[in-house]
């Protein structure tokens, strides 16, 4: 039986939501959105294959604090930064911490999608050596 991968969209703005979403269900994703950090970890769970593209300015918490707060209740689970207001030194903090990978808005469909496949990738080799979330 095939596992579709889910991908974990975390971003306040409700139009780059639904069109992320849009983009990841067309090429067969499964996909489940949240508006906000607390709105994801209230539901968070840890399935694999699974990535997470997460927005890193939010109103409720930054994505980098859901970041490190992921890191604990699913430890490995890729993470994709996206953002409108992205730096140097905010993509290198990314990617030291240990993220996917560091994406700024507007993002090329093809660039996003072949960071998700990345994630996912990682994903699933941690699904077949034995190291889930």
């Amino acid at each position: 039986m095939t596992v579709v991968p889910t991908v974990f969209v975390v971003d306040d703005d409700h139009s780059v939501r639904r069109s992320l979403v849009r983009l990841l269900r067309s090429v067969g994703y499964r996909v489940e959105s949240f508006a906000s950090a607390a709105d994801f970890l209230a539901q968070a769970r840890c399935p694999v294959p699974a990535c997470a593209l997460i927005d890193v300015r939010m109103p409720d918490r930054s994505g980098f604090d859901l970041f490190q707060e992921l890191q604990e209740r699913c430890p490995g689970l890729p993470v994709v930064f996206i953002t409108g207001h992205g730096d140097i030194a905010m993509s290198e903090r990314a990617i030291r911490g240990g993220a996917s990978d560091f994406l700024v808005k507007p993002v090329d469909e093809s660039v996003l999608l072949a960071a998700v496949e990345r994630a996912l990738a990682n994903s699933g080799a941690r699904l077949m050596s034995g190291g889930g979330g």
